[in-house]
């Protein structure tokens, strides 16, 4: 189960994040400081991309200057929430046209429907990128 994922960028500041478990707000700031100090120190070229965090696992990945991390349970498969990040990133990049960190400040409503598509619960429920388009797509044009 995911119980979060934050996409932070170089300097620690959160651009977006999604809870699936509860967390004070005063936790959910220490939380984010902590996942980009973990994150942020460990080296590409040394380390995977996989942490772990208190009772947790982080599986993170970096693109361009951002840091997507998800915190997974101990005994759920990595892997899975690699490619997970990877198709979210794809996902990003075909909805915007070759995404920068602006477009996900400017139209966060927009990537809370694609994790909505997404996940379900905290759970991977659609992994088919034409069909989370298709989707969100169909939203939009009901506003």
């Amino acid at each position: 189960m995911i119980h979060f994922l934050l996409l932070q960028n170089r300097q620690g500041k959160t651009r977006l994040a999604k809870y699936y478990s509860p967390f004070e707000a005063e936790e959910k700031r220490q939380l984010e400081s902590e996942v980009h100090k973990a994150v942020v120190s460990r080296s590409g070229k040394q380390f995977t991309n996989f942490v772990e965090f208190r009772n947790y696992k982080l599986v993170y990945k970096r693109y361009a200057s951002l840091y997507f991390s998800f915190c997974v349970d101990t005994n759920d498969n990595e892997l899975l929430y690699l490619e997970t990040i990877h198709l979210f990133v794809e996902l990003l990049d075909k909805y915007f046209e070759s995404v920068c960190e602006l477009d996900l400040v400017f139209n966060f409503n927009k990537i809370y429907a694609l994790l909505d598509e997404m996940f379900l619960g905290g759970e991977v429920s659609e992994t088919s990128k034409r069909v989370i388009l298709e989707r969100v797509s169909e939203t939009e044009k009901l506003e």
